[in-house]
């Protein structure tokens, strides 16, 4: 009866919190006080990473404690499904001493059982460490009988942990999602002779595709510096490199000549970068860029194509061009030299640039987009305005890769000379 009363007593106390910390330190006040142990430590069992881990220990600082799931008694009982019992731990060759060393302990007896959940899928470890007198078959029946409350506590515990912290990414996402649209122009600037029209929509909250508008001069005259460019991957990390480029672009905007010299510092500049996270041992991101210069009231283009889609040019007649002049992608190699192109604009004449996530849209069965359906789609649509022709691309994109096996951030952007 006394048993029963303490488990019940237990019970109440496991379902007081939903916090996991507070709910492991629960368990240890509850095995401890119950066995006469010293001290006590809750692994959990992550079968993802194949680890099993530590939140807190009694009569420890707040450490986690991250462990193989092969090493070690824990591993063992982890893996067994069974109760160890010692009296003097080092004596058994199971015992993994490095952490007695790290934490400055000297364990001796120990007691350490699985704690299993309703399915009788073994969700972690308890163990406890150091009883005077020894641990006992008592102390063994007692904790085996709380296991399954401790095992639907733990489960609640982390499920709730989990959803606090997906609503905390979620809050992030959301904020890099304001904080990434601000860097991105919130309409075309008017310039003479040419009209734009651009959209942008990211397959995750945010991601590494990048367009803008710069004015600056050139030979004391206005000049229009357009870039579209595409970071390798998606997600946080291109979206941070995505804005250094954009940061280094302003940074450079009153020397923009010559042209083919902006993508080889943007590429020395990203290499100085990348030689940093490698030496701590983080993974490096290239992208691919298109950078255009519109000069003489729109009439004249020149244009540097960074490894990126090549952009079409659909004259007023429906002959199609692609601009690939300029070189590799930036960000990959050092001392890469590039080329600077040119194009003449007559009225009516058409630049569609665009990222690979409208080209390579793909359908459900793996087809993509391609870049010749897109020339001969703007093609058709030619004589409509640049907004009119963006819609109708991506309407058309937009329906090809419905229900498709791939999705990517996607730029569009198109410019008519007038």
């Amino acid at each position: 009866m006394k048993e029963l009363s303490s488990i019940i007593e237990a019970t109440k106390k496991l379902n007081s919190t939903l916090d996991l910390g507070e709910l492991i330190h629960i368990i240890l006040q509850i095995a401890t006080r119950q066995t006469g142990a010293e001290r006590g430590t809750v692994f959990l069992v992550d079968r993802g990473r194949n680890e099993i881990w530590s939140l807190v220990g009694l009569g420890l600082e707040q450490q986690v404690i991250r462990l193989p799931a092969d090493r070690g008694i824990v591993g063992w009982v982890a893996r067994e499904g069974s109760a160890v019992r010692l009296e003097n731990a080092y004596d058994d060759p199971r015992f993994e001493p490095d952490i007695d060393r790290r934490l400055g302990f000297k364990t001796k007896q120990l007691l350490c059982l699985p704690i299993r959940n309703e399915a009788a899928d073994i969700i972690g470890v308890l163990q406890l460490l150091n009883k005077a007198e020894g641990f006992t078959d008592e102390d063994e029946a007692f904790l085996d009988a709380l296991s399954a409350h401790v095992a639907l506590a733990l489960e609640k515990a982390q499920l709730h942990r989990e959803r606090v912290e997906k609503e905390k990414m979620e809050r992030d996402l959301a904020l890099a999602r304001e904080i990434q649209t601000g860097f991105l122009p919130d309409a075309p600037p008017a310039f003479p002779g040419i009209e734009i029209a651009v959209s942008h929509r990211a397959s995750q909250m945010v991601g590494g595709d990048y367009y803008d508008f710069l004015p600056v001069q050139v030979d004391g005259r206005e000049a229009l510096l357009l870039v579209v460019a595409d970071v390798e991957g998606k997600g946080a990390a291109s979206a941070l490199v995505m804005a250094n480029v954009q940061a280094t672009l302003h940074a450079l905007a009153d020397h923009v000549e010559p042209l083919e010299k902006l993508p080889a510092t943007i590429n020395h500049k990203l290499l100085m970068g990348a030689r940093a996270s490698v030496a701590l041992g983080r993974a490096t991101k290239y992208l691919s860029m298109f950078l255009a210069l519109v000069e003489s009231g729109g009439r004249n283009m020149r244009y540097v194509n960074a490894g990126h889609v090549p952009p079409a040019v659909i004259r007023a007649d429906g002959r199609v061009e692609w601009l690939d002049v300029g070189g590799m992608i930036v960000g990959l190699l050092p001392d890469v030299q590039f080329e600077c192109g040119a194009v003449a604009f007559g009225p009516g004449d058409l630049l569609v640039a665009c990222t690979d996530g409208i080209t390579e849209a793909m359908d459900r069965v793996g087809t993509e987009f391609s870049r010749q359906r897109l020339a001969e789609l703007v093609r058709g649509v030619r004589d409509r305005t640049p907004e009119a022709i963006m819609r109708a691309v991506l309407r058309e994109v937009e329906t090809h890769s419905r229900d498709g096996m791939y999705e990517d951030d996607r730029i569009l952007m198109v410019m008519k000379a007038l």
